[in-house]
């Protein structure tokens, strides 16, 4: 049965709502942005107190940065079962439970190996929410708005970032260390004994929070519909938009959930029309790392340091980085529903392709100081509208409603992937090509990813989510 889709520009929605229930799924990004980024400021200090220091701890050290990677592939690669089978909301509590446990166990932690458990453990949190805080956020709002709110999901790891890149610098300057400090100076600090403690600890808070409105939210009402709830999905409907947007919205996804319902599962991804549109969406993750921008969240210290700033200096641009990045987020939720996802892609690999070459002659021409810091900034900026908030909305609008939770769980696991070859990579690529030819190559990279998303990327703005299945698969 195939149904007309009809204006809904006249549709009175309940705004209040569906920010409520959309800034909640969101949280799991702040959390996943603050567990992401807090290792960094407190790496100094936990590595002075575990005895990561020199050549031959390299291995270890490196470990404790990434655990917390193979829990992000944990969870988003269990993350597409448990979301269709159990529901959206049930997973969104379960993250928000490993958060928890694991800001509390990092912060009590007098072993290398349960500090290791319990960042694998916030890893998984950061796989589970990455994966169906967007997913949720797609499939409770207006086709209208739903660029803007997902884009929201991208605002909260910002801010999340912002405020681990804050707290970590407050815990700092509380008691600061020397410059070159060795690692038994920094262990006779309290920051050495008790202040990276805090920086962990800290999360528990937002986590606690993200849990209490975890457990208030109601379920996805397209996920009830797919598992014949549907009168409880039709109440959700109702109080998003009124009775006839619910009957309207019923409809059209029970008319692509139609004879489908149990064929739903990973298999069905190798149907040509839907594996093309996985390759696509695997393709868009991976790019989103590989334009190369988290090398320089992740290697911020070394690349300021490089450009002539010292201690004090290079914590205060991080902050400024992490500034930038918030603001420039406003500018995507500002434009995502009226330029297009298509033309915000676009911009995003080809300003970054441009602004690496910028920075890579910088580098080669051994300019420093506020030069390098301006094109940094340019190239968070740019990123930050472009490529970080929009590939999660396509994410969450590309695959059909039977089959969305197994296909966002393969894109996110090619994400985290794609994140841990960019952050082992770096450095032996930095050592071979040098800082110029490094940002160079990632200029490259931009390129092949401008080419790529003007041949296959769609336009989804303004449709709803069953018309976008129907272009794409039917």
């Amino acid at each position: 049965m195939k149904i007309e889709r009809i204006s809904k520009k006249g549709n009175s929605y309940n705004l209040g709502f569906v920010w409520m229930i959309s800034l909640t799924a969101a949280m799991g990004g702040m959390l996943f942005g603050y567990d992401w980024v807090v290792i960094g400021g407190a790496k100094p200090f936990y590595e002075a107190y575990f005895g990561l220091v020199g050549e031959g701890q390299a291995w270890r050290a490196g470990w404790a940065m990434s655990s917390a990677l193979a829990g992000c592939l944990v969870g988003a690669l269990v993350s597409g079962v448990i979301t269709d089978w159990v529901g959206r909301k049930k997973v969104l509590i379960v993250a928000a439970m490993l958060f928890i446990v694991s800001a509390v166990w990092t912060a009590l932690s007098y072993s290398f190996d349960t500090f290791i458990l319990a960042r694998i453990i916030g890893g998984m949190g950061i796989g589970l929410a990455s994966n169906v805080s967007p997913m949720y956020i797609a499939e409770v709002s207006p086709s209208e708005t739903r660029g803007k709110l997902v884009s929201i999901n991208q605002l909260t790891i910002v801010v999340g970032v912002l405020a681990a890149q804050i707290v970590n610098l407050l815990i700092y300057n509380s008691d600061p260390v020397p410059e070159d400090a060795s690692a038994a100076v920094i262990l006779d600090t309290w920051n050495g004994q008790y202040g990276w403690r805090w920086m962990f600890a800290a999360e528990t808070v937002p986590a606690a929070l993200f849990l209490l409105f975890a457990i208030i939210i109601p379920e996805s009402p397209r996920w009830l519909i797919k598992k014949n709830q549907t009168e409880r999905a039709r109440g959700i409907l109702e109080k998003i938009g009124g009775k006839s947007y619910a009957e309207f919205e019923l409809r059209d996804i029970d008319s692509t959930l139609e004879g489908e319902r149990d064929q739903a599962g990973v298999r069905e991804l190798l149907r040509p029309k839907l594996l093309k549109i996985l390759g696509l969406g695997i393709f868009i993750a991976m790019f989103q790392q590989w334009c190369g921008i988290n090398v320089i969240f992740n290697y911020a210290q070394e690349i300021f340091a490089s450009a002539g700033y010292d201690v004090s200096g290079m914590m205060f641009n991080i902050v400024i980085t992490g500034v930038v990045n918030l603001v420039f987020t406003f500018v995507a939720i500002k434009t995502v529903d009226r330029w297009g996802r298509r033309p915000l892609m676009l911009l995003g690999s080809g300003g970054l392709m441009v602004t690496y070459a910028i920075l890579g002659a910088c580098y080669y021409f051994e300019l420093k100081g506020v030069v390098v810091l301006v094109v940094v900034l340019t190239a968070i900026a740019c990123y930050a509208m472009t490529l970080a908030p929009i590939t999660w909305v396509l994410l969450s609008e590309l695959f059909p409603n039977r089959i969305r939770g197994a296909a966002m769980s393969l894109c996110v696991s090619a994400l985290w992937i794609a994140c841990f070859g960019l952050t082992v990579s770096f450095k032996p690529i930095n050592v071979s090509l040098g800082a110029a030819g490094t940002f160079w190559l990632y200029g490259a990279i931009c390129l092949l990813g401008f080419v790529v998303l003007k041949r296959f990327v769609p336009e989804t703005k303004g449709k709803s989510l069953e018309d976008i299945e129907r272009e794409l698969v039917d």
